[in-house]
């Protein structure tokens, strides 16, 4: 079986799992039977060769940010041959440089932001004070990305923030622009500081316009993930093998990439 890393993963502590998974639920109208817990993301994962995952949560205000940082990091120390953490911040910290330093401190290789969760636009002021730090600690940012019914994270907000950073990897998820994907792909193809993943996206995607987005970025700039717990390991995998792709295309999408991207 094909060696499988998954790239984008929500993770949550047993005691507030379910009401997480009912919030991201009903913030995209969407079913779910996937519990959020660290059990049910082996499990999915198993049934299609996942031997890596990228785990990361997201701080909806500044009191959260450490103790969620903490609980990514013990997951992690737990099972340090099966995850990689990536820790939140919060633009509206009295303290970000701080929070990025004990993030760092827990072992955690980059950092995760949600700016329509976190309610900022990635072209204003906030933003760039977060890319500050993230770009000084020289560590990659995996940043949501696309909602039409907002403009926090859309192609027009993360084109200054690209263009600020330009030493910085940036991971967009969702084709960097989920609900927008052609439209992002027009407007972001070919920087040379962003990586996209597939999460959240080949559901809306026909297998043909998946591949020209994918050649679009370029087949050694995309991940292969899932956005656990949005979305089963087996119907991404069958979405995915559904594109007109060569095994080498496929093995650097599910494999390569990722294990590169994060030195494993």
């Amino acid at each position: 079986m094909q060696k499988v890393i998954n790239a984008h993963c929500h993770i949550y502590p047993e005691k507030i799992a379910s009401k997480a998974v009912m919030g991201i639920r009903d913030f995209y109208d969407l079913d779910m039977s996937l519990n959020g817990k660290i059990d049910g993301l082996i499990d999915d994962g198993n049934k299609v060769g996942v031997v890596h995952y990228l785990i990361h949560s997201v701080a909806t205000t500044p009191k959260q940010v450490n103790s969620i940082n903490e609980f990514i990091s013990y997951e992690v120390k737990e099972n340090p041959d099966l995850f990689t953490g990536f820790g939140t911040l919060h633009p509206d910290s009295e303290d970000i440089q701080g929070d990025f330093d004990y993030l760092i401190e827990l072992g955690l290789k980059g950092v995760k932001l949600h700016p329509d969760f976190q309610q900022f636009a990635l072209n204003e002021k906030r933003a760039f004070d977060l890319g500050e730090v993230i770009n000084a600690g020289d560590v990659p940012v995996l940043i949501h990305c696309g909602d039409f019914r907002y403009n926090y994270s859309n192609p027009e907000q993360l084109i200054p923030f690209l263009d600020k950073f330009p030493d910085m990897t940036v991971i967009g998820a969702h084709f960097a622009g989920w609900s927008m994907w052609e439209d992002a792909t027009s407007k972001l193809a070919g920087r040379k500081n962003l990586y996209v993943d597939l999460s959240s996206s080949l559901y809306a995607l026909s297998p043909e316009t998946a591949k020209e987005l994918i050649y679009a970025y370029g087949v050694d700039r995309v991940l292969w993930g899932t956005d656990y717990p949005m979305w089963d390991s087996v119907s991404e995998m069958k979405y995915f093998n559904k594109i007109d792709l060569s095994e080498k295309e496929r093995s650097m999408i599910l494999y390569e990439n990722a294990s590169k991207l994060l030195k494993l």
